[in-house]
């Protein structure tokens, strides 16, 4: 396993005159994310610098599996959220050996 740190973004469909919460199918999403969370795959996530971005440090086994599980996001096929960048994370604070 791995950790990767994931920045998703507005897609075209987002309405930028809403805010967040109030974006069509929320609810989907925020559920969606919570069960990424309960699995232990999301250990971290929210909207970062203006809110029009989003980080999440992911756990996972490759890049593979972080853009597959993405891709079940009821956002991802809405195009509400885009995933801009993962990269590979290497720890060397605050990990224990």
């Amino acid at each position: 396993m791995a950790y990767f740190v994931v920045t998703r973004e507005p897609g075209p469909s987002w309405d930028h005159a809403r805010p967040m919460r109030e974006q069509d199918g929320w609810e989907a999403h925020a559920t969606f994310m919570d069960g990424l969370v309960d699995d232990g795959f999301v250990l971290l996530g929210g909207p970062v610098g203006d809110g029009m971005r989003f980080l999440h440090i992911v756990h996972a086994q490759s890049e593979r599996e972080v853009k597959d599980r993405l891709a079940e996001d009821p956002w991802t096929p809405a195009e509400r959220l885009r995933t801009a960048s993962i990269e590979p994370w290497e720890i060397l604070l605050g990990k224990e050996h």
